[in-house]
């Protein structure tokens, strides 16, 4: 089978260095190809002379820039500044970085590929049907963005989609309650469970580690963890926090859904420095015990995994899926998360973890108190997530998972 992997014209035609959706279609598309199905993935030529590369059985095909896109993305900035149509805004439109989608379906139709395998860009389904008549199309979401806009927008981009595919049954109920007569599927995001597991060096320490790697943004709820994190140092000091993520990816306000109440209290994070807030937040005793890491190469994410002793992820908006909780699964560590989007798929509550109410950081100290104060608890949940990270989220489990359903479409 030949399979064309795509998402947006930002992405390098190369593999990924860090975690998000590219790394999701790195992940299966590598397992593919390693079960011999031929595959391509698509991205920006970017600096790079050649216009393909080859690696680990992937072919990376890349997409120069074109003057008429240039052209159009001053328009970007009218998302930014509420001017466009809040269910019909500039992204979700055809002539967002058109002539590379464009180019693309070209390419892909000049490739005879089989699966066209698209990841979020809904509104160019239409496109790639037109160049690609006989090959099944696949629009793989990862938020929960589609309700969000014009259905009967949406409704026509996806009347020639054969499948549409969600990282977690929170997002695929969606699509089927919105949707109904489009065919979805659940396929998880996973974890590199030979990379990230349990290592026999990791020492008991007199201090304990929390971890929480994700977006220093504010609908990550960074914010909310600072709050919770000065109320634990008060009553348990030999205690640290380290934050890992870039902090310049702050998701634009307009993306978000700001008909959900907890959204709209992120409302004052997003006047000013993120930063800058969460350190005023911090307490003078709190201030000495929290690291602000910054962006780690996902591959390196293991070393902190491995010193921490408890994971959060305190999340205010519903997330779609949170790969950090099924890595740190993965490595024996128990989470604690919202009760919100796909987080109670992965969380077991009071099994492998805990899970509180998003935005509420008084239950989100207690949880963390919780589990610094019992050592056996902490490391009962953290054996019991590392074996659901083994038998549900491994990346080989999903890309079967995939490649079955590639095959369906076909009887």
């Amino acid at each position: 089978m030949k399979i064309a992997f795509f998402d947006y014209p930002v992405t390098l035609a190369e593999p990924p260095k860090t975690g998000g959706i590219r790394l999701v279609s790195y992940a299966l598309a590598l397992r593919l190809a390693r079960a011999g199905h031929k595959v391509l993935f698509y991205g920006s030529k970017g600096h790079y002379q050649e216009f393909e590369y080859y690696e680990d059985g992937i072919i990376y095909r890349r997409i120069p820039d074109s003057w008429f896109d240039k052209l159009l993305e001053p328009l970007n900035s009218i998302d930014s500044w509420n001017l466009s149509h809040p269910q019909r805004p500039f992204y979700a439109s055809k002539l967002f970085f058109c002539e590379f989608y464009r180019q693309v379906a070209q390419d892909i139709q000049a490739q005879q590929c089989d699966v066209i395998h698209m990841n979020i860009v809904f509104q160019f389904v239409p496109l790639m049907r037109a160049y690609n008549p006989q090959a099944k199309i696949v629009l793989h979401i990862h938020s929960d963005f589609l309700p969000l806009f014009d259905p009967v927008m949406v409704e026509q981009c996806l009347k020639s989609v054969d499948l549409v595919i969600g990282c977690s049954d929170y997002l695929t109920n969606q699509v089927r309650k919105y949707l109904p007569h489009v065919k979805s599927q659940t396929i998880y995001n996973g974890a590199d469970i030979n990379h990230f597991t349990i290592s026999n060096n990791h020492e008991k320490k007199d201090t304990k580690q929390i971890l929480f790697v994700g977006r220093i943004s504010p609908e990550k709820g960074v914010h909310i963890l600072i709050d919770a994190f000065n109320k634990v140092v008060s009553r348990y000091p030999q205690v640290q926090l380290k934050l890992v993520g870039s902090e310049n990816a702050l998701v634009p306000w307009y993306t978000l859904d700001r008909e959900d109440p907890q959204i709209q209290n992120l409302r004052p994070y997003y006047q000013g420095n993120y930063r800058s807030q969460l350190q005023n937040q911090l307490t003078s005793t709190a201030a000495k015990s929290v690291f602000f890491l910054g962006k780690v190469p996902h591959f390196e994410l293991f070393e902190y995994y491995q010193q921490a002793d408890i994971f959060i992820f305190p999340s205010v908006w519903n997330e779609a899926f949170g790969m950090p909780i099924v890595e740190a699964m993965s490595m024996g560590l128990p989470v604690i998360a919202t009760r919100g989007g796909a987080f109670p798929e992965l969380v077991e509550d009071e099994k492998t973890g805990l899970l509180v109410e998003r935005g509420d950081a008084d239950a989100l100290a207690a949880a963390i108190l919780r589990l610094l104060g019992d050592d056996n608890l902490r490391i009962a949940m953290g054996k019991a997530g590392q074996k659901r990270a083994v038998e549900k989220f491994a990346w080989d489990y999903q890309a079967k998972k995939l490649i079955s359903n590639y095959k369906k479409l076909y009887l």
